[in-house]
């Protein structure tokens, strides 16, 4: 990686935004291209891009509308003076009531907020404040509670700085000299009556057009690094975006002849509309860089759902058949869900297929193929 980090990003330039989704789909999926033009910035398979967002401006406007402020009040931001509305768009975070604005509002004695602040009341706070899609951000409890005024440098004394994001990067530098891809899904959804986005999904899916800059800087993720041998055979399991790195270890494959066997699980809701970069992966298959593609639909097949670790299943003798030649077994996407249903599908078939008792193929899995083999490697979140 290149000296760029946090406090010295690299400002880099938008080249290609496209939508990976076909007609007929509910989601914005998107492929994005990105110049490192200049920057010297290198990177490796595997690693991650870190993305300084932008504030969706409608999202500034109506936090500035609710405090009664025009936008053009100067606040001081570190060492630096500048109207709150720039303040809002690019330094602070706004779409989370933060504790310390929970905090200033019950010293200006809103009684609801100082019990909910209480040590014995912690659970209901995060309640409060972050329930699954219904999390609250200053606006919403600015409107339950409107009598509560504040000044500009006094609210913004409140909030948390706007944090960068990680994004598995999903090129090789091999392939791309000077770029480098991302594969990212707009998040949205709707909490107390209002339409919801995630800060940086829909920064980058809707607003970093070709031709503008973003601060951008790498993250090296020495844990999830493709084998150290190239004929070593790879398992990829990486549905919806978390297909992302292992397009970057099928380019790094081809690009340097790597002579490893890969194997790639991929699982969208409908393979008409949300089949991601098919004709690569399907190219692949032909010239031989991907050996196996399994894939999986959840909204195809009379209401049945299928996800990889169906596919998995039905693929269990072969897959623990390329366990026993080496092969190493990579699981990127949702930590909560996919990738704990993912890691007792590959404990079942190891026990199934493997002649072992429970106890023995969790083992096997969590002591041999994580710890001692470092084969069994994950990217979740």
């Amino acid at each position: 990686m290149s000296p760029y980090h946090v406090r010295n990003p690299f400002l880099a330039r938008c080249t290609r935004n496209v939508s990976l989704c076909g007609p007929g789909s509910d989601k914005d999926t998107r492929h994005i291209e990105i110049s490192l033009a200049g920057s010297g910035l290198t990177y490796e398979a595997g690693d991650a891009l870190a993305v300084k967002p932008v504030n969706d401006p409608q999202l500034v406007e109506l936090t500035l509308k609710t405090l009664g402020f025009s936008g053009d009040e100067i606040v001081k931001v570190k060492d630096a003076e500048k109207p709150v509305r720039e303040a809002l768009l690019r330094d602070f975070q706004i779409h989370f009531a933060e504790k310390k604005f929970l905090a200033k509002l019950a010293e200006k004695g809103v009684e609801k907020i100082a019990e909910l602040l209480k040590p014995e009341n912690a659970g209901a706070l995060d309640e409060y404040t972050s329930a699954w899609n219904a999390a609250r951000d200053c606006v919403d409890v600015l409107t339950e509670f409107p009598g509560v005024k504040f000044e500009p440098q006094e609210f913004t004394d409140t909030l948390r700085g706007l944090n960068i994001r990680l994004y598995s990067i999903a090129s090789s530098l091999k392939a791309h000299p000077e770029q480098v891809d991302l594969t990212v899904a707009a998040v949205r959804w709707t909490a107390h009556g209002r339409a919801r986005s995630g800060v940086c999904s829909t920064f980058l899916c809707e607003r970093w057009q070709p031709g503008e800059t973003a601060a951008v800087f790498g993250q090296v993720q020495k844990h999830f690094r493709m084998p150290e041998s190239p004929d070593a055979p790879m398992i990829m399991v990486g549905p919806g975006t978390g297909v992302a790195p292992f397009r970057a270890f099928l380019e790094e494959r081809e690009a340097t002849g790597a002579r490893g066997k890969n194997w790639l699980f991929f699982g969208e809701r409908r393979s008409s509309s949300e089949f991601f970069y098919r004709e690569q992966f399907e190219g692949w298959i032909k010239n031989g860089v991907l050996e196996c593609l399994d894939l999986a639909w959840s909204r195809e097949t009379d209401g049945r759902k299928e996800y990889v670790q169906h596919r998995m299943h039905a693929q269990g003798a072969q897959l623990w058949k390329w366990l026993c030649d080496g092969a190493y077994f990579y699981v990127c996407g949702d930590k909560e869900r996919m990738a704990k249903d993912v890691h007792e599908e590959l404990i079942a078939i190891v026990q199934t297929h493997g002649g072992k008792s429970p106890e023995e193929a969790r083992a096997f899995v969590e002591e041999t193929l994580m710890k001692t083999e470092k084969r069994y490697r994950r990217d979740v979140y």
